[in-house]
């Protein structure tokens, strides 16, 4: 199962949880919805035996590539499809099953995603303001601060980045594209951010276009609109038993979850797991991943199954 470091720099987390979680079987029918490289699933093949069928799913093309690598000659049915989670259900029946038995989304950004400067996802990087998971997507990011009202430049701040400061920012947006100034790479645009934030002279413990740019990759992507859509087709299709992992990396992805888990499924845990310091220091991105799995209601079709659920 494990893959050489150097090939694979780019570490799934909270992986030992996803595993205990999902609690995979051999034969099972699992759907990782959101495959990225494949970090996730190849653990999940590793249980799944020569009758298990595993299906990956993914909206960026550029990286279902690496997830077909890393997957090749591992012994279940593998399917993977260029798709949103939003069609999980038509992919699923489209390979003529009736159901799912285990299910993971992992709402993270990949970092073969943000490390790649043209897709315009990480100021750290120069790149087009583009945002943009899916390439079919009409409106990017730099589209979207040039059409959009002031009133709608303050909600998508405020809603889908927390920003206090999310009038002042638009405000700015606005005026700078009147006077034909509005910033279009990443660098410069976190740059512009910075300058209208007040009391952006360093004593901020995140960078001030933090927030701001999740708001936007929110915003362009549909990305609540899409979990909320998904986290429903994840329900519909799963089997009596069966189990739901998501993980998210923010509060607004993570209290969607929480509340689709306490009134439509029947949650694990309480609280959401969380990484440990080990794998902190080791994978700095698990920092603010928390996982929630839930099981399906109704009777469990394997009594092993639901021995279990009765003990958790």
């Amino acid at each position: 199962m494990a893959s050489s470091a150097g090939e694979w720099p780019h570490q799934p987390v909270l992986l030992q949880q996803v595993l205990e979680g999902l609690d995979l079987r051999e034969g099972m029918v699992v759907m990782d919805a959101t495959v990225g490289a494949g970090g996730h699933s190849e653990g999940i093949a590793s249980r799944l035996g020569e009758k298990g069928v595993l299906i990956g799913l993914d909206v960026d093309p550029q990286i279902l590539p690496h997830a077909r690598r890393r997957l090749a000659g591992l012994p279940p049915r593998i399917e993977l499809f260029e798709s949103s989670y939003r069609h999980l259900d038509s992919i699923l029946h489209g390979l003529g099953l009736d159901g799912c038995d285990r299910i993971l989304m992992d709402l993270g950004v990949s970092s073969l995603q943000l490390d790649r400067a043209e897709r315009g996802l990480s100021f750290r990087l120069d790149g087009p303001l583009d945002m943009r998971m899916d390439p079919s997507i009409r409106t990017n990011a730099y589209d979207l601060l040039s059409r959009s009202s002031e009133q709608e430049l303050v909600r998508i701040f405020r809603e889908y980045g927390e920003e206090r400061h999310a009038r002042r920012i638009a405000g700015e947006v606005v005026r700078a594209r009147r006077q034909g100034g509005l910033p279009r790479t990443t660098t410069a645009f976190a740059a512009f951010v910075s300058r209208v934030v007040p009391g952006s002279g360093g004593r901020h413990r995140i960078h001030p276009a933090t927030r701001v740019f999740q708001a936007l990759r929110i915003a362009v992507n549909r990305e609540l609109e899409a979990l909320q859509e998904g986290l429903e087709k994840a329900r519909e299709v799963l089997r009596p038993g069966g189990r739901l992992a998501v993980i998210s990396f923010h509060s607004l992805e993570d209290r969607i979850v929480k509340n689709f888990f306490r009134d439509r499924m029947s949650p694990l845990h309480r609280k959401p797991l969380m990484a440990d310091e080990v794998e902190k220091a080791a994978n700095p991105r698990s920092r603010s991943a928390k996982l929630r799995v839930a099981v399906q209601e109704g009777m469990a079709s394997d009594p092993g199954m639901a021995a279990q659920e009765d003990i958790q």
